[in-house]
Parts: structure tokens; C-alpha cells; sequence
């Protein structure tokens, strides 16, 4: 049984740099093999297609942008401390994680519709995990009564902007200039 597990994460192992150095467009299950040294039959063994596979390695891939996400908050921290914490190690894991990097090139350049879907299944996680946060933050009272999804729209929408719009043609915000702009928008508003 342990071999069985051990080839599988061998071909997740050797798709995820396949579709980490080719995109998915380039990616094919001949390469995977080759990667994993394995025949395409044990891959098929395992997976029914490409698509299959590329799924596995995403939703592995939420899995762990995920815990990094709860790893960075800490309880004794205030609520937009903490969202601030979550935004910006999800966002630095988007930015420093070898696959996302291919995917939001292949994205941007060939527009793989696979690609385009897997993008919207990685934000609409996002986006559900700040909800949850902003729910939490609601029933603790943290913060007022508001719509959470529409909230973490706007939270993840802003830090986008600071951390990857901002940074194209100015010098870069430090993650301590991004937290007192998140709580001065976000938190107190612009109003004196």
C-alpha cells in the first residue's frame, strides 16, 4: 500500500514541476512520466486525464496556501492585524510559490481557460477564508455589521493593489506601510 502512496505523490510531485516550469498548457502526461519515471499507465492508473491531475495538485495547493494563512494569525492580535497577517503571507505565498507564478504568466499571456478557471478557484478560496475571518470578527464584535463576502472582496481587492499594482511603477510598500494604509482605508476611513 505504501508504494502505491509513494508513486502517486512521485507523479504529483513531478506534475507540479512540470506545470510549475511549462504551464499548463505545455505540460502533457509524457512529461510527467519522464519526471516521475514512471510509465503513463501507472499515471493513469491514479488519474483519468491531465485535467484530473492538475485538479489534485490545485486543490492541494488551497490546502496549503490555507494553512499558511491560519499559521500567520495570532489570537492576541487585534482583528485587522491579524486580516492584514492572513492577506499578506496568502499574497506572498501567491507571489513566491513557483506555480502560481507560471499560472498568472500563462494567465496573462496565452489565457488557457483551465488556467483562467483554476485563478478564480484560488481567489473564490481566498476570498471564502477572509469571509470566515470577517464573520468570526462580527460575532466577537470585533467589527460591525457588514456583507463578509463583499468585505473581503474589498480587503483582498485593496491589497492586491498595494502589494502587486502599487509596486509597478513606484517603490514597493514595506509590509508596515500596508498595514497602517489597510487599517487608515479599511478600518478608520479617510473621515476626520
Amino acid at each position: 500500500m505504501t508504494l502505491v502512496v509513494d508513486r502517486k505523490k512521485l507523479i504529483i510531485d513531478a506534475a507540479t514541476k512540470s506545470f510549475s516550469l511549462f504551464g499548463y498548457k505545455a505540460t502533457t502526461i509524457d512529461q510527467v512520466a519522464k519526471l516521475a519515471n514512471v510509465g503513463k499507465g501507472t499515471i493513469y492508473t491514479f488519474f483519468k486525464n491531465k485535467e484530473e491531475l492538475f485538479d489534485e495538485i490545485i486543490h492541494r495547493l488551497i490546502k496549503e496556501m490555507k494553512e499558511t494563512a491560519d499559521a500567520s494569525i495570532d489570537p492576541a492580535l487585534s482583528f485587522y492585524e491579524n486580516v492584514h497577517r492572513t492577506l499578506y503571507s496568502i499574497l506572498r505565498f501567491r507571489k513566491e510559490h513557483q506555480l502560481t507564478i507560471k499560472l498568472f504568466q500563462e494567465e496573462k499571456d496565452i489565457g488557457t481557460l483551465a488556467v483562467i478557471d483554476v485563478m478564480e478557484k484560488l481567489e473564490h478560496a481566498i476570498l471564502n477564508y477572509i469571509a470566515e475571518q470577517v464573520k468570526t470578527a462580527i460575532g466577537k464584535g470585533e467589527i460591525k455589521e457588514c456583507d463578509p463576502e463583499l468585505t473581503a472582496f474589498i480587503m483582498l481587492k485593496l491589497y492586491i493593489s498595494l502589494i502587486f499594482d502599487w509596486e509597478k511603477k513606484r517603490k514597493p510598500l514595506d509590509k508596515e506601510q500596508i498595514l497602517k494604509l489597510f487599517e487608515l482605508y479599511i478600518f478608520k476611513g479617510l473621515s476626520v
